[in-house]
């Protein structure tokens, strides 16, 4: 395990990140273009369709609902049961009744704790239904995630894939756990109330909703403005986590090449904006509670002037005062948690609205069923009249009609952009043609089986991906269910033992997160490994050679000679030496296969090829194209 010099595909990352630094405008363009609200659904839309999607949360709803209606109405007996035992025990005609008044408190203590309890039952059946629900929403997100093509993953930002798994979803399980049913409990406090207050005395229920009444214009209001705010911060968030995670994941190449003010700028200007979103949606919020307690303090004072004014000719007196002074003071809570659910509900909707809009991403590589087995041995490949485009530009490929024999080696060359490695890619249906077909072994690709393919076609990129884990478990990958023995066979016949037996723990050696505890060679040595372990019969290999020391070079150099025996290889090639001792290079250019042959029968034609070759000699022939 060594340190090395930064790869050329981490200086050109670290240059392009750069040049994006050097223009904060455009930053701040960014940023505000992706945190515009999309008004694709309305609230209401967003929660049904989010309820349907949710079907756990709806399973347990309705008897959820049911305790928490029962549990509201065991509220509203308390001051029924006040203005009894005022009335009928403590000021009753016949005097103080102590039996009555002890039996009716102790009916009372009976109630409360019935609905403490069935609170309880209540909680723990919502927590629960909503931890369903957000794993299995998680689950079905993140798959999705996965099931999208190249030009999806290509054109998102991972942040952003990131904020959709992690923190919408979490803003949604919130709500489960305690908005939804809020509302409903909520609503039945509030109505129940002005229903038992009416029998008291009707007048101070009207005026108890003439001075609510104002309040429902106001919610509207600001349910509105804050469906905007927070839809933006959520926005913010993911570009937030998108620039945390390239600044994380670049850290090595910022402080190579000092760009940590850069890079410290832009952070601060996605954290600055988000911080924004966050201030302007708890704007609205923060009305909310001075809103409910000032409801609270004018219909508590209208009710009591009004009680004590006009009791008497309402025929109110001392309990049913009192009791309607107890409804008022039990409908407060209910107004004030108002804001606080709708604030809640807002950011729910805000979430679920952006997994929604994931979820209905369409997975253009749809997997067939059951599928057709690739064939054993090499696999030839035909690509018939190819188009390719990302979801909006023009064509990156145009017309490739190419035919590889089974068992050739092949070089694919071309400048950075003329649609090489794109191709290569579609090899592995990381993508579909929008246009025309890939077969491989004989077979449209599109209708082989993914068991088949991930088996008989493997891609090897440029730097191999590694999970933190041990370098035998990294290397079981390569096949499901790979044996301790199969992984050491493997690593035999790439000729690769003496390696392994140089890391401090062999197939134990711990490889860190990302890998990071190996170098870039050993990185991509493992994953030869990985795909000598899987047998495929087409292998594509995005130049395994590039950007390692010598040494590590003349491993992988070996390691590919034996791993490319009896197999189709296609290499994305950055050098002379891989074109020069392949069977058949193939020239792209500006998305157009312009040459197909051997080293030598391209040279001598003097066409793209060789000013590509002239370009690598003049380059002490080792050239990254």
């Amino acid at each position: 395990m060594t340190d090395e010099p930064l790869s050329t595909h981490d200086e050109l990352a670290v240059l392009e990140h750069a040049s994006a630094f050097d223009d904060t405008t455009a930053l701040e363009h960014e940023l505000l273009r992706e945190s515009e609200p999309s008004p694709k659904m309305s609230a209401v839309a967003v929660l049904r369709r989010g309820f349907a999607e949710s079907p756990e949360l709806g399973r347990s709803l309705r008897l959820t609902m049911l305790f928490a209606v029962i549990g509201a109405t065991g509220r509203l007996i308390i001051p029924i049961l006040v203005q009894q035992v005022i009335d009928k025990g403590l000021l009753a005609d016949e005097g103080f009744r102590p039996g009555f008044t002890i039996t009716a408190c102790a009916g009372a203590a009976v109630i409360v704790l019935a609905v403490m309890q069935l609170a309880r039952i209540t909680y723990v059946r919502l927590v629960t239904a909503a931890e369903t629900m957000l794993r299995n929403l998680r689950v079905r997100a993140f798959a999705h995630v996965h099931a999208l093509s190249m030009a999806d993953h290509d054109t998102t930002r991972r942040g952003e894939l990131t904020s959709r798994v992690t923190s919408d979803i979490e803003t949604i399980a919130r709500f489960a756990q305690y908005g939804a049913v809020a509302w409903i409990v909520d609503t039945v406090v509030i109505t129940g109330t002005l229903i038992v207050m009416s029998f008291y005395a009707w007048q101070l229920a009207v005026i108890t909703m003439v001075i609510a009444i104002p309040i429902l214009p106001l919610f509207r209001f600001m349910q509105r403005r804050q469906l905007v705010a927070y839809t933006r911060v959520r926005a913010r968030v993911g570009t937030t986590l998108s620039e945390v995670s390239e600044a994380v994941q670049g850290a090595a190449p910022i402080r190579a090449y000092g760009l940590q003010p850069r890079a410290r700028q832009r952070l601060e200007d996605a954290i600055q904006g988000q911080y924004r979103a966050e201030i302007g949606a708890s704007k609205w919020f923060a009305f909310m509670f001075p809103l409910g307690d000032a409801f609270g303090g004018l219909a508590l004072a209208s009710v009591t002037v009004a009680g004590v004014w006009f009791g008497q000719s309402w025929g109110l007196n001392a309990g049913s005062l009192i009791a309607c002074l107890f409804l008022v003071q039990l409908i407060l809570g209910p107004i004030a948690e108002l804001g606080e659910i709708l604030d809640q509900t807002q950011t729910a909707i805000a979430g679920w609205s952006k997994v929604l809009d994931l979820l209905d991403r369409p997975i253009d590589l749809v997997e067939p069923e059951p599928g057709v087995a690739l064939p054993a041995g090499p696999l030839g490949v035909t690509a018939e009249h190819v188009d390719f485009r990302y979801r909006t530009g023009d064509l990156v490929l145009r017309d490739v009609s190419l035919v590889i024999p089974a068992g050739a080696s092949v070089a694919i060359v071309g400048e950075t952009g003329s649609g090489k490695t794109t191709f290569a890619k579609l090899l592995n249906r990381l993508s579909d043609p929008v246009e025309g077909r890939v077969l491989v072994g004989g077979v449209p690709l599109d209708t082989v089986a993914p068991g088949s393919r991930a088996e008989r076609i493997r891609m090897v990129p440029q730097d191999g991906f590694l999970f933190d884990g041990t370098l035998g478990d990294n290397i079981a990958m390569g096949r499901l269910g790979a044996t301790a023995e199969e992984v050491r066979a493997a690593v035999t016949q790439l000729g690769l033992d003496d390696w392994v037996a140089g890391l401090p723990r062999g197939l134990d050696t711990e490889v860190g997160e990302r890998g990071e505890g190996l170098s870039v060679g050993e990185r991509q040595l493992v994953a030869l490994v990985r795909a000598q372990l899987a047998d495929p019969g087409l292998l594509i290999l995005d130049e395994a050679t590039s950007a390692v020391d010598p040494r590590t070079e003349r491993s992988l150099t070996e390691a590919l000679h034996r791993l490319a025996a009896d197999r189709t290889m296609v290499s994305v090639a950055h050098r002379l030496s891989t074109a020069e001792q392949s069977d058949l290079v193939c020239v792209f250019d500006a998305g157009v296969l312009v040459e197909v042959g051997s080293h030598e029968e391209l040279v001598a034609l003097g066409g793209r090829y060789a000013e590509l070759y002239r370009s690598w000699l003049g380059n002490t022939g080792q050239s990254v194209i």
